[in-house]
């Protein structure tokens, strides 16, 4: 297997574009990082990276070796986690890409209830929209992607969808919070914090003020919606999420931090949809299967989406 520690090497210079720093991330020495990757080159008869003053970089025959190296080492991750399971044991490690709406509540959650099950298997969970995500699939750096997206034709294989609607996020004790339904132009009477310009429920909210006259600024703007949640808790300001990301009426932790949500009403907002994405023909470690059969059981459960 000496041959999977040469391919990590290698993943991690193009990862880094550094050799210096894949090293630093292997826990070798540069010198020995050097000599794996020439004896790969002169083994492929080909140069697969580029030098350059600012580091190193796939050429062409690198970019075709570089897929088929991290197809080598998904295979490898996911005859080991087949292994561990045919021995009874549960172990494997799973990479999720998201939006932001899926850290307060939902992923937590999920994650949680998992490992109940499965202590050994860990995860590694990365904030990203939803055009990264699409990257990430495709360059095996996660195995599952769950990302809002308001109109995009994904590359990826959706093999979940399900409609979100956007809700207003304020105190418990705001004055709207008697509605269980507001309009839009009712948010719009109080400050209003939002997610920066980017983020997929910020495009949804305006285009969906697009002419409007009660339209008007943001008091604060973040990419952080934990600090936006925070910040509307001890004020009179709304701030927008997906249902996904927004607290419900049964979440202890939200009614600790005093907010309650409530939805916009779909004639002035239509929603988008939440994508759970995999990687076209790839099969999944067992960990990473095991996960995907839960959260779309859950979210199933929850949304009544149409399942691929």
């Amino acid at each position: 297997m000496k041959h999977l520690v040469t391919f990590r090497m290698i993943d991690a210079i193009a990862r880094t574009g550094s050799i210096r720093s894949a090293a630093e991330q292997m826990n070798q020495t540069p010198s020995a990082v050097q000599r794996r990757l020439q004896n790969y080159e002169d083994e492929l008869g080909f140069e697969i990276f580029q030098r350059t003053s600012k580091g190193v970089r796939l050429n062409a025959a690198g970019e075709m070796a570089i897929q088929h190296i991290r197809q080598t080492l998904a295979d490898t991750e996911r005859l080991n986690s087949l292994i561990a399971d045919l021995a009874g044991l549960r172990r494997g490690h799973v990479n999720i890409g998201c939006s932001q709406a899926l850290m307060p509540y939902f992923l937590p959650a999920q994650i949680a209830r998992y490992q109940a099950r499965y202590p050994e298997v860990t995860f590694n969970v990365q904030v990203m929209e939803h055009s990264r995500a699409a990257e990430a699939l495709e360059a095996f750096q996660v195995d599952i992607a769950l990302v809002f997206d308001e109109k995009t034709v994904p590359d990826y294989e959706v093999h979940l969808a399900v409609p979100q609607r956007l809700a207003a996020i304020m105190a418990s004790d705001h004055p709207l919070a008697r509605h269980k339904i507001l309009r839009l132009r009712q948010c719009y009477e109080y400050p209003v914090a939002l997610a920066l310009r980017g983020f997929s429920g910020r495009m949804l909210l305006e285009r969906a003020l697009h002419g409007k006259t009660f339209k008007k600024p943001p008091i604060v703007q973040s990419d952080s919606f934990e600090f936006l949640m925070a910040h509307v808790a001890t004020t009179d300001a709304i701030t927008f999420q997906i249902q996904i990301g927004a607290p419900g009426a049964s979440q202890v932790a939200a009614q600790d931090r005093g907010i309650i949500s409530r939805e916009i009403d779909t004639r002035d907002v239509t929603g988008g949809m939440l994508l759970l994405g995999l990687k076209r023909s790839r099969a999944l470690p067992v960990a990473a299967s095991r996960f995907v059969e839960q959260i779309t059981l859950s979210l199933s459960d929850e949304y009544r989406p149409s399942v691929d």
